[in-house]
């Protein structure tokens, strides 16, 4: 039996060895009316990240805000997502999300820019591991909307690499054809 034990202990430190951060954006009480009056609890909403390219967030609710918090922020480590980065501190691409009525639009940056994003937005980049970014919301301001816009958006980010192998070719290819239009008119002018 102690040999059983001694197996099970490093396996859950390597479950927890990749460090993950997480910052909370909202919570709320909320209140739930019943015979006697009215019952109070909590709902938290959590986002996680390893700032290496992985983000996910978790709501919670429960009697106090401790537990709701720990509920949301198990279910932001269950339901991640990896977003490649291009030199691990920006986006490849400008993209948008959208969830209900809350809309986002997510833009590349140059080096030195920060993170240009309101609350949620922000919280999301940071857990991420972006550095650069300019990012707007549009609509919607309910923060959980807010945050299901831009894990929509960063959904959709791809890398040359990826495009690469979904199309069959090689990076270079992508990459020189991104380059080819402004040489060729450069020619043209000349």
């Amino acid at each position: 039996m102690a040999e059983r034990e001694n197996r099970r202990g490093p396996r859950r430190e390597r479950e927890e060895a990749p460090e993950f951060a997480d910052r909370l954006v909202a919570i709320n009480r909320v209140s739930k009316t019943v015979k006697g009056g009215k019952r109070f609890g909590f709902a938290a909403l959590v986002v996680v990240g390893d700032q290496k390219g992985r983000v996910g967030f978790g709501k919670g609710k429960a009697k106090e805000v401790p537990e709701a918090i720990r509920k949301a922020t198990e279910q932001a480590k269950r339901q991640m997502i990896r977003v490649p980065l291009r030199e691990g501190r920006t986006l490849h691409h400008d993209t948008h999300g959208r969830h209900g009525a809350g809309k986002v639009v997510m833009r590349t940056a140059p080096q030195g820019t920060g993170i240009i994003a309101g609350g949620p937005m922000r919280a999301v980049f940071e857990m991420l591991g972006v550095q650069d970014v300019v990012a707007k919301s549009i609509g919607s301001q309910n923060p959980y909307n807010m945050i299901r816009a831009t894990i929509d958006g960063l959904k959709s980010e791809s890398s040359p690499r990826m495009v690469a192998q979904r199309r069959g070719k090689k990076v270079a290819d992508i990459l020189k054809r991104d380059e080819a239009p402004v040489a060729d008119a450069a020619d043209a002018d000349a």
